[in-house]
């Protein structure tokens, strides 16, 4: 985060924001990869939001000059409590780590099906990406993929900035699209992940159900965030109707994971994974309730403080709204066709076609002329995505 203490609204709620996605990467990488020191990170980052909270508090009463100035800041703080929430619930995902528990070593695998996985890769000595900075590397827009940390030695540097630079032996936590991983790993030096084989071993039914579940519970979690600040960004109450309907689903997916957990205990070795695995669900649960709480002014049509919108502007990553345009690249293109995300770096977290929305759309998804995108990544992935989807129409701002 940044080295110096920020003092504005504004700035204090760009550095809780930017914390709470980077704590929901790191704390399901802790998991993914049962490390420690990940997860001791993310405890860290707990600490740092809660006095970011405070401190955002104290700064936004002093700003309120006026009745006016106080409601506004009202829903500036009520945004902040449900970032810092989001904040809190990444942490109770990494304290399943740090007690131990976590989820079956057989069906840590599994993990790869979500929608967006981690991988860790070792530089190699004279590989491409040796001696080169990140922002030279640019690997959200050529790969797909977000370094979110760099382990020199034996110490991670979390949220590594553009002029990090990538040294041999130097081990990077990414996270992305399935296809991207070996993009980066060219660029490291390293072979290849290989197709993983058919395996022959006996399914743990009722203990892969309830891992099947979680996943689908992370991705709702993550899309429940990104569309929530997409929601606030664009003042798009439909946006806001849709983390609703992602939060009803994460409360059923809840209900069905304690209930298959509970009938994989008889083939279970171990009932702290078990314990782990029910953590791990409300820690998921937590993060789309404190999403949908976040959308509240949005589905109420109540204006928020410009700060809000000004704050998510200035973020590390992004969100974009794109239109396709007839005859465009992508018109008639499925994602997987175009390589949306390796070609953009950017994420798309939800389709509108028509008065429908479809929620992060998988890669045989087609796009047609009309459809609405909003997608989030760095800044520099919307040109690469104004490309693709054409010369975006002039936005009518009421």
């Amino acid at each position: 985060m940044g080295d110096q203490p920020p003092h504005t609204v504004k700035d204090l709620l760009v550095e809780l924001k930017d914390a709470s996605e980077l704590m929901v990467d790191l704390a399901y990488a802790a998991v993914f990869f049962n490390d420690d020191k990940i997860a001791d990170e993310v405890i860290r980052l707990d600490g740092r939001s809660g006095d970011l909270l405070r401190r955002l508090r104290t700064v936004a009463m002093l700003a309120a000059r006026s009745p006016e100035d106080a409601e506004g800041m009202a829903g500036v703080l009520w945004i902040a409590d449900a970032i810092q929430r989001i904040c809190a619930a990444a942490s109770d995902v990494a304290r399943v780590v740090a007690a131990r528990l976590g989820i079956p070593d057989t069906l840590r695998p599994d993990l790869r099906h979500a929608d967006e996985m981690t991988a860790r890769v070792r530089v190699r000595d004279e590989a491409p990406a040796s001696g080169q900075t990140l922002a030279e590397l640019s690997l959200p827009t050529e790969t797909g993929m977000w370094v979110i940390a760099i382990r020199s030695d034996l110490r991670w540097e979390f949220d590594p900035g553009p002029n990090d630079t990538i040294d041999p032996g130097d081990v990077l936590l990414i996270r992305g699209p399935e296809e991207g991983v070996n993009l980066v790993r060219k660029l490291a030096g390293a072979p290849e992940v290989p197709e993983m084989p058919e395996s022959d071993a006996p399914a743990l039914s009722e203990l892969d159900r309830a891992v099947d579940i979680l996943v689908e519970m992370k991705d709702l979690s993550e899309a429940a965030v990104g569309l929530a600040y997409s929601s606030i960004l664009f003042n798009n109450r439909a946006l806001a109707a849709e983390v609703g309907v992602l939060e009803g689903r994460s409360d059923q997916l809840e209900d069905e994971l304690e209930s298959w957990v509970l009938r994989a205990a008889p083939e279970a070795r171990n009932v702290d994974e078990l314990r782990g695995l029910i953590r791990l669900g409300s820690a998921s649960e937590s993060i789309c309730d404190a999403a949908r709480d976040m959308t509240w002014y949005v589905e109420q049509g109540e204006l928020l403080h410009p700060v809000v919108q000004m704050a998510l502007e200035e973020t590390e990553e992004t969100s974009a709204e794109t239109i396709v345009q007839p005859g465009s690249p992508a018109d008639g293109k499925s994602l997987r066709e175009l390589r949306f995300e390796t070609e953009t770096g950017m994420f798309v977290l939800a389709i509108q076609r028509g008065a429908r929305w479809a929620y992060r759309p998988r890669g045989v998804f087609r796009l047609l002329a009309g459809d609405r995108l909003i997608s989030v990544g760095p800044d520099e992935g919307e040109d690469e995505l104004i490309e693709l989807c054409g010369e975006q129409p002039e936005r009518d701002d009421e």
